[in-house]
């Protein structure tokens, strides 16, 4: 069936059929009832990356640059997910979080920490000692924790699929299989092409997730941030020590390591996952584990930014492969938090797939970052915790549109 031509006035198209995307266009329709609003999906469902791999949680703000867009729009995100998920019926639990320090060495960051989710508000911090750990956590181990009791965990699949019943009855569409192949700047439109096909719109938002630079540059936005795309691997904990965590345990993070690190999450349906690791995927949309796209390979080893991450990051890397490799050596780490939990009792579990957005020199973008072209509006860069944050980007994205003349 081919697309209608006359959609060319009030009407918004949206790349992306993951969290950030339906979040947009549901955001449109509630405010401008009858605008026409199509959302182009290459995949056969929504939420089929990103946002259907990730650990479920839903962030309080913890470690976010005060200040900084991640911090404000996660601090509203998490309150508008919840108010959402409690309308919808849909799965919100805040189990919460604690964030330990094993040793004496780590108590100077885990001060830092503290400072910076005090500025970001995180409702209900506490600092705990040994004895305060375990009245939360009876089987996590360490000297020192912050405990976050409104970090929660969700379904963001189940959260996509009930935003799109949203836009589908309010007259929008969700439209699957549907590959963006090309973008043009038109006069008064922007036209859209996916394959044969194509679709003139009054505005166009990319909230492609790991496509997001191939978007961006297809719009003619700037080059930079480039994405590279990292794989994480969970293990599931056997049912027999799953309640050995009640909630999450998280490492303090180190900043000379550009990953969080391994750490415990409990899901909706009752499980335990530890996870994820970090190495850098060969492919954007398979999950293999071994899984290459000869094309994605390409582009990253053609990218200055990785081998200037690589050159600083690689001690990083070669400490994670013992963990591809073994589980007990993935084990080793996560042991030092739960010493109860051993390479025994778990087993793999799912993957996931990283858009990690590296700027020129290299660096990692640690911030959201969104381009706005005239009457297209990039997503660039929406790491965690944008699904926690969602609804409120969809929120800021519309706000700037309405102030931006196409």
């Amino acid at each position: 069936m081919r697309w209608k031509a006359e959609m060319t006035n009030d009407s918004v198209g949206i790349v992306g059929g993951g969290i950030v995307g339906l979040a947009v266009a549901r955001e449109i329709l509630r405010r401008r009832p009858g605008t026409r609003v199509v959302v182009l999906e290459q995949e056969d469902a929504v939420a089929r990356h990103q946002t259907g791999h990730s650990s479920g949680v839903a962030h309080a703000g913890i470690y976010y640059q005060p200040g900084s867009l991640k911090a404000e729009l996660c601090t509203r995100g998490r309150v508008l997910l919840r108010d959402y998920c409690a309308e919808h019926a849909l799965p919100y639990d805040e189990c919460g979080k604690l964030v330990v320090a094993v040793d004496e060495t780590e108590l100077p960051r885990l001060d830092a920490l503290e400072r910076t989710a005090t500025a970001n508000r995180v409702p209900g911090l506490t600092r705990l000692g040994p004895s305060g750990i375990r009245d939360v956590e009876p089987h996590a181990a360490g000297v020192a924790a912050l405990h976050s009791p409104r970090t929660a965990i969700t379904d963001y699949a189940a959260v996509c699929r009930s935003l799109g019943a949203e836009i589908a009855a309010a007259g929008g569409e969700v439209r699957l299989s549907t590959r963006v192949t090309g973008i043009a700047r038109r006069l008064d439109a922007v036209e859209v092409v996916a394959g044969a096909e194509s679709l003139r719109v009054d505005r166009l938002v990319l909230c492609g997730g790991l496509q997001s630079d191939r978007l961006g540059r297809l719009a003619g936005g700037a080059p930079s941030p480039r994405i590279v795309p990292f794989k994480g691997e969970y293990l599931q904990v056997s049912a027999a020590k799953q309640d050995l965590v009640r909630g999450m345990v998280y490492p303090v993070p180190d900043p000379q390591y550009p990953f969080l690190g391994v750490h415990y999450t409990r899901r909706v349906d009752g499980r335990l996952e530890v996870g994820p690791n970090a190495f850098v995927a060969l492919s954007r949309r398979h999950y293999g584990r071994f899984a290459a796209t000869p094309g994605d390979v390409a582009a990253t080893v053609a990218a200055p930014a990785f081998w200037r991450f690589a050159r600083r990051n690689w001690r990083a890397g070669l400490a994670e492969v013992p963990g591809i490799v073994s589980t007990k050596a993935y084990m080793r780490a996560a042991r030092r938090y739960v010493p109860a939990i051993g390479p025994d009792d778990v087993v793999r579990s799912g993957l996931g797939l990283r858009a990690q957005a590296l700027d020129s020199s290299g660096a990692l973008v640690d911030d959201f970052v969104i381009e706005h072209l005239g009457r297209i509006t990039s997503v660039r860069n929406a790491p965690s915790p944008a699904a926690t944050s969602s609804l409120a980007i969809a929120e800021h994205v519309v706000d700037r549109m309405d102030r931006t003349p196409p």
